[in-house]
């Protein structure tokens, strides 16, 4: 059998982790057994709609590589209707509608249904009537649950009732002398007492379905086999298993996942992070890592396993309900950073592997424990080549965030960027404080070229140093970082120093920071002519 599974968000808004995650699951399921996972959108509620809502989330999942095999589709430029309709949305598929304000009459057809199968019955009371209802079971210690007053009505009085048009609505008539069991893919056995539920509302007074009915009835006619969906919805079951009983139809296996909470167990909310999907995207969190995080959020790979870092291919390989967890998932915002960095990382080299290939078919590409990525090239010049190629792949990164004031000497720019990759790899949005010491240098205190652990024990062992470098820059010539790096060393070792006592000061002259990049880079960053500049000014 075919495996079938379903996301049905209502159109109400942004698309909510929470939601995403739901999906996520429906899907890995679906495609882990070469099934299919349809996309309904649930727009009956139209006190709730929000209009543009749901062509907001079929792009959204569509950007985050949720591809659905059936449902609505946006496959040109199409605008909402200035009603509450999503007539214009296309449709592929072969059991559609997936929009269920366009299958009301289905909905209809089975109401009517459990009527006659005395399953379902029709409901005359007022508010007021309910209310008074309620009040007058709270007062009596009770829980509020609908007396069945309608049942006394005889078969002609609900027929006058219906002929005269007075407001009503049809509810689900459960069987409250049983005890309602199921098997939950995640939970396992479940019981429900029938008498502890109330008589759900269907139809509603407008003749507009509720999540009950539209959704039984969409499941089985889309030929649903597995319904995944949150905690939250388990209550619901049972009545879901009395319309299926009822109408003589088999149900689909059902698995409830557990809430994401916030760190503190509530369930997540606006109030302590943000919940939208598209918050994140626009953030510049990477679709690959938002959907690795949310993937773990109550799902593991297995026993044993230790790995964290899935593609959407390896979680489908992965997933399986029975590794599931029962209890709530924390949603934990340095974790999601953790996984937006290592993709950064990941999607970053994976380019500069293909451009060093296009580059040189047999370069030597050697990667650390960190998976960092180094790459040998025998010829200089398509070395050089490549890092200018490597510096608009990460200008690519920082565009959005940079400033005008530093695209005026691209060079240096892209010299500044070679050197802090790994740091703009990890947080683009910091470019400014990565760079700009480069172009705009604050006034030096110059208690920065002092380090008691470097043997800098005053200014002036730091201004011997800076003496002693600024000679040797004065006799070297335009370098590579490497051969700049070497002849550095191998004249401090000649003269009898230590590399700290000529390099704290050399770097802290060079950026006037506390922290940068070393002074190598710093060098080969700013070039020589403003190297000299820079430490003649701190030596004077």
């Amino acid at each position: 059998m075919e495996v079938r599974t379903r996301f049905a968000p209502s159109p109400t808004g942004y698309l909510h982790i929470g939601g995403f995650r739901t999906c996520l699951f429906n899907y890995l399921l679906a495609k882990k057994h070469q099934g299919k996972c349809i996309l309904r959108i649930e727009d009956t509620d139209q006190s709730r709609f929000i209009k543009g809502a749901a062509e907001n989330l079929i792009k959204t999942l569509k950007s985050l590589n949720i591809n659905f095999d059936e449902g609505p589709i946006l496959n040109r430029e199409t605008d909402s209707t200035e009603d509450n309709s999503l007539n214009h949305l296309d449709q592929v598929g072969e059991k559609g509608p997936y929009i269920q304000s366009q299958r009301n009459h289905l909905y209809q057809k089975y109401a009517k249904e459990l009527i006659e199968k005395g399953a379902a019955y029709y409901c005359f009371a007022t508010p007021e009537e309910l209310q008074q209802m309620r009040d007058q079971q709270i007062e009596a210690g009770l829980a509020p649950i609908y007396d069945r007053r309608a049942l006394k009505l005889t078969p002609q009085e609900i027929k006058d009732n219906l002929e005269a048009g007075k407001p009503h609505v049809i509810r689900l008539k459960m069987p409250r002398e049983k005890r309602i069991e199921f098997k939950d893919l995640v939970r396992g056995k479940v019981s429900f007492l029938g008498h502890q539920i109330d008589d759900q509302i269907l139809i509603k007074s407008d003749g507009q379905p509720t999540y009950h009915l539209a959704n039984v009835v969409d499941d089985h006619l889309m030929g649903i086999t597995h319904v995944i969906r949150g905690d939250e919805w388990l209550p619901s079951t049972p009545k879901h298993l009395v319309m299926y009983q009822a109408l003589g139809w088999d149900f689909p296996k059902f698995a409830h996942i557990p809430l994401i909470l916030n760190s503190d167990k509530s369930k997540l909310s606006k109030r302590q992070n943000d919940v939208s999907v598209e918050s994140y995207l626009e953030k510049g969190y990477l679709k690959e890592a938002i959907t690795n995080f949310v993937a773990l959020l109550g799902w593991h790979p297995g026993k044993g396993i230790e790995k964290e870092i899935f593609s959407i291919e390896e979680l489908i390989q992965n997933f399986s309900l029975e590794n599931v967890n029962k209890a709530g998932a924390i949603f934990n915002l340095e974790k999601l950073n953790w996984f937006n960095q290592v993709w950064s990382k990941i999607n970053y080299f994976k380019k500069l592997d293909l451009i060093a290939l296009e580059l040189k078919s047999d370069v030597h590409i050697e990667i650390n424990k960190n998976e960092e990525h180094f790459y040998h090239f025998e010829n200089h010049e398509i070395e050089s080549e490549f890092n200018q190629k490597r510096a608009k792949l990460l200008f690519e990164l920082v565009e959005k965030y940079l400033d005008q004031k530093y695209l005026d000497n691209l060079e240096l720019l892209h010299k500044a960027l070679l050197v802090n990759e790994e740091k703009i790899i990890k947080s683009p949005v910091e470019i400014h404080e990565l760079i700009d010491y480069f172009y705009h240098p604050k006034k030096l205190d110059l208690n920065l070229l002092i380090n008691h652990k470097m043997g800098v024990e005053t200014v002036e062992d730091a201004k011997n140093s800076l003496k002693f470098i600024k000679q040797i820059l004065e006799k070297s010539e335009a370098e590579s970082l490497s051969n700049l790096k070497s002849k550095i060393i191998e004249e401090i070792k000649s003269a009898g120093k230590k590399n700290g006592q000529v390099l704290w000061p050399l770097r802290a002259a060079l950026t006037h920071e506390q922290y940068s990049v070393g002074a190598f880079e710093s060098i080969w960053v700013l070039g020589k002519n403003e190297s000299l500049k820079r430490l003649e000014e701190i030596i004077n």
